[in-house]
């Protein structure tokens, strides 16, 4: 996977996570160090997971000393919690105070980090517990790489796949997003057909992301058949009709040869009619496309239901018997409140 680099790697500024070998290297050479000493510090810090340079025993005694304070942007784990399906959730305090939340979802052949890439979320959709609490800030590229590695070490596993679904909106942070995107493909080892960037659909940054040319797989989240519906759950639909919306889809498939995902939350009597199923099944005919439709997962701001199980194999009847392909997800980690569309980055 290849992304144009943001920065120059002479600019390289702390912290020093998510920076490639070559930032690295650079930065060395500007202290006063050998070039070989890049390869090192990007080891101590993707693989050792070094926390502090004062750390990095191969260095000499009085350069540690002289970095010591330049910080390589971990957090520290403010709060934890662990459902009885082994997915634990994880409050992690920035440098600035900032909490933030990720969630580490175990299988038996794989370990998926859900990232956030905002503190709280604009976006305020009806249904989600994250646009609740209003949003804050971006976080950069190295808090959402620090996301991954405090998930591999505290599980003890290497983490195989990474999914941008947790607090914000990942397209209103394009360069951080695609830096860490970078650095968790090339630095931290993950396949960049293991990395999903989910999205509520911003006007053009589809199609911009579609120019990288990256690997990953995009998941949008449509949740709504026609226009009035989605401007119901969805508010920022108002400014992005959903023709438009498709049609960057559209685009993107075009230009990556990549399949589009669709992220369906299932609200009972809302969007779960046959109806709708067979409203949505005419809007992606002919798209090389799958839908992932969510049962919805409950918070206690408003009194959405989750449909019971003959209605979401009735809604997921019409869109095959319009050869639609479509699977059921059932999120992970509901008990600790680590769901999807529960994120939340507080205890409750």
């Amino acid at each position: 996977m290849s992304v144009t680099p943001l920065i120059s790697p002479v600019d390289l500024t702390p912290p020093l996570l998510g920076a490639s070998v070559a930032e690295l290297t650079a930065w060395v050479q500007q202290q006063g160090q050998p070039a070989y000493r890049g390869k090192q510090l990007h080891d101590w810090i993707y693989h050792k997971g070094v926390r502090s340079l004062a750390d990095i025993s191969v260095f000499s005694k009085q350069w540690r000393g002289e970095v010591a304070q330049i910080p390589i942007g971990r957090s520290t784990i403010h709060h934890r919690a662990v459902a009885p399906d082994g997915t634990i959730k994880y409050l992690l305090q920035l440098a600035d105070g900032q909490i933030v939340e990720t969630v580490g979802i175990p299988s038996d052949k794989r370990l998926t980090v859900c990232v956030s890439t905002q503190v709280g979320c604009p976006m305020a959709c009806d249904f989600c517990a994250t646009g609740k609490g209003g949003f804050k800030r971006n976080l950069g590229r190295h808090e959402i790489v620090d996301q991954v590695l405090t998930v591999q070490e505290d599980f003890q596993q290497r983490v195989s796949h990474v999914v941008f679904m947790g607090l914000g909106e990942p397209l209103l942070n394009t360069e951080n997003v695609l830096e860490s995107l970078r650095s968790l493909n090339q630095d931290v080892g993950i396949g960049a057909r293991s990395l999903t960037v989910s999205t509520v659909g911003i006007r053009d940054r589809i199609r911009q992301l579609a120019e990288h040319q990256l690997q990953i797989t995009l998941a949008v989240s449509l949740h709504a058949p026609n226009q009035k519906l989605r401007e119901q759950l969805i508010p920022s639909a108002r400014n992005y009709p959903i023709e438009d919306l498709l049609t960057e889809c559209r685009e993107y498939v075009e230009i990556t040869g990549r399949r589009v995902s669709f992220e369906y939350i299932l609200l009972a009597g809302v969007n779960d009619l046959p109806e709708h199923a067979l409203e949505l099944a005419k809007r992606l005919r002919g798209f090389q496309s799958h839908v992932n439709l969510i049962p919805y997962n409950p918070i206690q701001e408003v009194d959405y239901k989750r449909p019971n199980s003959d209605r979401i194999q009735a809604f997921v009847n019409v869109l095959k018997q319009q050869f639609i392909a479509v699977s059921v997800r059932y999120s992970r980690g509901l008990e600790a409140d680590a769901a999807c569309g529960q994120l939340r980055a507080s205890k409750n």
